[in-house]
């Protein structure tokens, strides 16, 4: 009795070995010819489970959602067949497919020779890939999708905009659904397809809650090149509408000067309409902020910038300027966060004189605290000791202009505060006359004048030549430029 036991006993432990043998064999099959489990996402143990790959209609795309978003992409498509742009006979992609229903709605009206990208397989219908990293060779596909967004959702729209187009024929065309609709970020999104050419935008609604509305942009591939040279796009540049719409959109100037410019800041501050709180700027390749004449940290890129300006969760790069040595050493503990350059901007490299001027109102400070040490500016010949508390020192001047050209281009998105002690009346026509104002989306401004002293009531400041109406005309005419500078105090 107890033989036939331990033989029953041997005869079970040798079905269930085979048993998790057969598994292990089947598991490393299924991973290995399909790359993913046989349903998608659920282990199969039986071959005749396996979801053939000429036919990926299975259960799990008979959800109610997968046939809304298969009914609505096969209606886009239907469209793009009838206006030309699609065909039975094209190679085609969707770019940053997830679950494959725009593969799906293609192989469904007939464009079999489709299929889609995204970082994770989902076999046969989607491969690994992604969209700033195409896994084709150029000029291969003659119609490229890329839906739900995923342009603006890239961290990298310029590397993503040149894959498509490298991977995209000749004549060929791509076609796109993004969220934003206003007219900058559609001139922001084709300084993306320079070799591409505009056939239509149309506005539609959307099948899912998270798009409801969205703008279908069509684009033309025209030739084979693709890239261009950072800054070469600065040149001649001429302000566009979309410009001048968001200049008529921002809070009106102060025409009468103010007796208190500091405590009209404070009140000001609240009106201001800033350039991300009025468009999308997702299409920007990169986020800079420039701060002109910075000082120390905390004066206006950690106190205002960081805490208050809206950055629609992008992530910007921050550049100090900031002549005054001074204020250097507390940036070495922020080079990850700040890109300090420890010069003055000027209108070309030279050196200068740079002038600390206390003046008769910070006489008993204690100059060694930062709060405390009077503004800086330069001079292009040594300055006069006349004046109270004056200091002097030789600086490195750089170009400013030429700077900005030739370290960004349009599709970057940069902010700049300029609080430069009265250059700005030597700066801004520098930048028009160069073109670099063209890469500036906005600006934050000081203009220095001969204001009334806080310190002492009734006496104007002696520093500066300029008047109040020379500020006014300063903003003014960059507002008509199609410029959106702010005043700032």
């Amino acid at each position: 009795m107890e033989l036939k036991l331990s033989l029953l006993r041997n005869i079970v432990a040798y079905v269930l070995f085979f048993g998790i043998l057969v598994t292990v064999i089947r598991f490393a099959y299924v991973v290995t010819t399909i790359g993913e489990s046989c349903n998608l996402y659920n282990f199969c143990f039986f071959k005749n489970n396996v979801a053939p790959q000429s036919n990926p209609h299975n259960h799990l795309y008979a959800s109610r959602e997968w046939d809304k978003a298969v009914h609505f992409y096969s209606s886009i498509f239907q469209d793009m067949i009838s206006k030309g742009y699609l065909s039975p006979n094209s190679k085609s992609l969707c770019v940053e497919a997830p679950n494959g229903h725009e593969v799906f709605a293609l192989k469904k009206i007939g464009v079999e020779d489709s299929i889609g990208i995204f970082r994770k397989a989902a076999k046969p219908l989607v491969i690994r890939g992604e969209g700033d990293r195409i896994p084709f060779d150029d000029n291969t596909f003659d119609f490229i999708f890329s839906g739900g967004a995923r342009v603006e959702m890239s961290a990298r729209p310029f590397d993503f905009a040149s894959e498509i187009v490298r991977a995209l024929k000749p004549q060929g065309f791509a076609v796109f659904h993004v969220k934003a609709n206003d007219s900058y970020s559609l001139n922001s999104f084709l300084d993306l397809f320079h070799s591409c050419k505009l056939i239509k935008v149309l506005d539609i609604d959307g099948f899912n809650p998270s798009m409801p509305y969205i703008r279908e942009i069509v684009l033309k591939k025209e030739n084979h090149g693709y890239r261009k040279k950072p800054g070469d796009d600065s040149k001649n540049c001429s302000f566009q509408a979309h410009k001048q719409e968001l200049v008529q959109k921002a809070e009106p100037l102060i025409e009468e000067e103010p007796l208190k410019p500091w405590v009209t800041l404070k009140r000001n501050i609240k009106n201001v309409k800033y350039f991300s709180s009025m468009v999308d700027i997702s299409f920007k390749n990169r986020y800079v902020y420039i701060d002109v004449g910075a000082r120390n940290y905390g004066s206006s890129i950690g106190s205002w910038f960081i805490k208050q300006y809206p950055k629609q969760n992008k992530s910007f790069h921050v550049y100090a300027i900031e002549a005054d040595k001074a204020f250097h050493k507390q940036y070495a503990s922020k080079k990850k966060a700040v890109t300090l350059l420890p010069y003055a901007a000027w209108v070309r490299n030279e050196t200068l004189s740079f002038e600390i001027n206390d003046g008769p109102a910070q006489e008993k400070v204690n100059k060694t605290k930062n709060k405390g040490r009077g503004m800086g500016r330069i001079q292009p010949v040594k300055s006069s000791r006349g004046e109270l508390n004056t200091e002097v020192n030789e600086i490195q001047g750089f170009d400013f202009a030429e700077w900005l050209k030739n370290t960004f281009t349009k599709r970057d998105f940069v902010v700049i505060k300029m609080d430069v002690e009265g250059t700005e009346f030597d700066l801004i026509p520098k930048l028009f006359e160069t073109g670099a104002i063209c890469l500036i989306d906005e600006i934050f401004l000081e203009c220095h004048y001969n204001r009334w002293q806080r310190c002492c009531p009734g006496q104007r400041s002696t520093k500066y030549k300029k008047h109040y109406r020379h500020c006014l005309e300063l903003f003014t005419s960059l507002r008509k430029s199609g410029v959106l500078v702010h005043q700032w105090w």
